[in-house]
């Protein structure tokens, strides 16, 4: 018997970095108004639980929600889908292009690997959070311009990030 409502476990798994970071931050002020070597073991404190607030909250607006058709998997760089009609993996140095298609619904990920299909990946596919960390390893990627493309939800493919910079307008 659980005694949180589901639509409020769901609020909490979504913002749960940012709650952490909360918590973290607290006790850095309480360690930083302190004394002694507990004072600026506090502000690093401090330092620590505002870098995880500001990263939940991207991570909290990557999420779409869980649910959707597939389950993505990301292990030692390789991303891997297994969906109802379709799947396949690339690896994420091997990556080309990444795109956002909003042509469907929900929209999809495509990633786009030389010599392959893309691999098309729904935005509320399981375990599509993981997604986060191999997109934020790309080189160049701009995380902010990533998200704000995505919560834009614009009904055609949005380049997000190609692996020659001149290609990204």
């Amino acid at each position: 018997m659980s005694f949180i409502r589901p639509e409020a476990r769901v609020a909490l798994m979504k913002w749960r970095e940012v709650l952490i970071g909360f918590g973290v931050l607290c006790v850095g002020f309480w360690w930083a108004s302190g004394g002694g070597i507990l004072r600026w073991i506090g502000y690093a404190v401090l330092i620590a639980g505002a870098v995880l607030i500001v990263s939940g909250i991207q991570r909290a607006r990557f999420r779409r929600g869980a649910g959707g058709p597939g389950v993505v998997q990301v292990d030692e760089g390789e991303v891997a889908y297994f969906g109802p009609l379709n799947g396949g993996s690339v690896a994420v140095r091997a990556l080309s292009r990444l795109v956002l298609d909003g042509r469907s619904s929900p929209a999809v990920w495509a990633l786009y690997q030389p010599g392959r299909q893309p691999l098309h990946i729904p935005v509320n596919a399981e375990g599509g959070e993981t997604l986060f960390d191999a997109f934020a390893s790309l080189p160049g990627l701009k995380t902010e311009q990533m998200l704000a493309k995505l919560n834009e939800q614009k009904p055609e493919p949005v380049l997000i990030w190609a692996k020659d910079d001149r290609r990204l307008s």
